[in-house]
């Protein structure tokens, strides 16, 4: 019998669209794709994607990634990190597993990481920071 993968429910990612461009913080329990350009921090339990036509400058604290723009600033990744063909990655990098493809350009430094050290950078980055479900604006919707 083949293994049937669950498709990612569309309306549990966010997402940045091209010619958006936020300046801020990030904290989501869900996925999130970025094609505009983002300026701050991002933790998300979930996938980062930065597309094609996205410009990132960024801290960034999420499970998995896959970047196919321009990016500056850190990734700290709990599994797998993507680098995609003719996509920029400037910064360092701290991920458990990476892949590079053919193509494309980095410049930084990078270091694997253990399960339980991106535990503790992640929970450092989101102490005293209320959860978005909690937060009062939410309640009101």
């Amino acid at each position: 019998m083949a293994k049937i993968e669950q498709a990612a429910n569309v309306n549990l990612v966010s997402r940045i669209s091209a010619g958006t461009y936020i300046k801020g913080e990030i904290i989501s329990p869900n996925d999130l794709r970025i094609d505009g350009k983002f300026e701050g921090t991002i933790v998300s339990d979930g996938k980062v994607v930065i597309g094609e036509s996205a410009e990132v400058d960024a801290r960034i604290v999420c499970v998995n990634a896959d970047v196919w723009g321009k990016t500056k600033g850190s990734f700290t990744v709990k599994d797998i990190m993507a680098i995609k063909s003719d996509c920029s990655v400037e910064g360092e990098l701290r991920v458990r597993k990476l892949i590079v493809e053919l193509g494309a350009s980095f410049n930084g430094s990078c270091k694997m990481i253990t399960e339980q050290e991106y535990d503790k950078e992640a929970s450092e980055m989101t102490k005293d920071k209320q959860p978005a479900r909690n937060h009062p604006a939410a309640s009101k919707a």
